[in-house]
């Protein structure tokens, strides 16, 4: 057997199904818009996504699951033309605000899932996709991503397969399920006649990282899904039981900075 026998595309979707992740609906992500809008855009993580690009000969950026913009707005002074896509109404407009903000106006925002019709959408020297390929068909979001990028295509995707430590879903008794990680990706690409290159982003952010019972229970949430009465609870005791723990809970975040040649 060769690799090539391999499905890795639908190896990827049986595992997602098999995890029961459920992709975040675009009203989850406008209800943080305002608060990710925020968060400083020239963060650690953003430097080095951005210190990985190779935007030589390059006019043209195509931002798929842009949120607030961090990477576009972080490249703006070194291109002609920026497409900002994302799902989620609610952060293109707080990346257009962000943009408006710097006297920005070289970003043009689609909203489109990576599920839509994408005919419309340009093709672009670079395409990336940070921290934004968590999706239900990982081998199709890679397709569009490659025959959307002229020259060159760059995305992150988490290394390991949880999002929230287990130890706090098991706080309510939820059995928590890894995830897919980066080395579909890498299978796909190869897959698809690509020489995928990887590196690796650290990141000391950690999900539950706050100061308060309240603001620990909605980031739980957002990762695990509607909580109960009871849950919600049972979350705040142990929380307030022990805060340092909570928030060091689970390992900082890492991703796989994943980078190929399309022309």
């Amino acid at each position: 057997m060769t690799i090539f026998e391999i499905d890795f595309g639908q190896l990827y979707r049986e595992h997602m199904a098999a995890c029961g992740r459920q992709v975040k609906a675009p009203e989850d992500w406008d209800a943080r818009a305002e608060r990710m809008k925020s968060v400083a855009t020239d963060s650690g993580y953003v430097g080095e996504f951005v210190a990985r690009m190779d935007l030589d000969g390059c006019r043209s950026l195509l931002d798929v699951g842009c949120g607030t913009g961090a990477i576009s707005l972080a490249v703006a002074d070194r291109l002609e033309q920026m497409v900002a896509v994302d799902y989620s109404a609610g952060m293109l407009e707080a990346m257009m605000d962000l943009a408006a903000e710097r006297g920005l106006d070289r970003i043009r925002p689609v909203q489109r899932s990576w599920e839509d019709d994408w005919r419309d959408v340009p093709v672009c020297d670079v395409a990336v996709a940070s921290r934004s390929t968590a999706v239900l068909d990982l081998e199709a979001a890679l397709k569009k991503l490659d025959a959307h990028a002229a020259r060159r295509a760059y995305l992150t995707s988490k290394v390991g397969g949880y999002f929230i430590d287990p130890q706090i879903a098991a706080v309510i008794d939820r059995r928590l399920d890894p995830v897919p990680d980066y080395i579909y990706a890498v299978n796909i690409l190869y897959q698809m006649g690509r020489q995928p290159r990887v590196d690796f982003i650290d990141n000391d952010h950690r999900p539950t990282d706050c100061e308060t019972a309240e603001e620990f229970v909605r980031r739980v949430s957002f990762s695990l899904g509607s909580l109960t009465d009871a849950e919600r609870r049972r979350l705040v005791a142990w929380f307030q039981a022990d805060p340092e723990r909570a928030r060091a809970s689970g390992q900082p975040f890492r991703w796989a900075f994943i980078a190929w040649e399309t022309a």
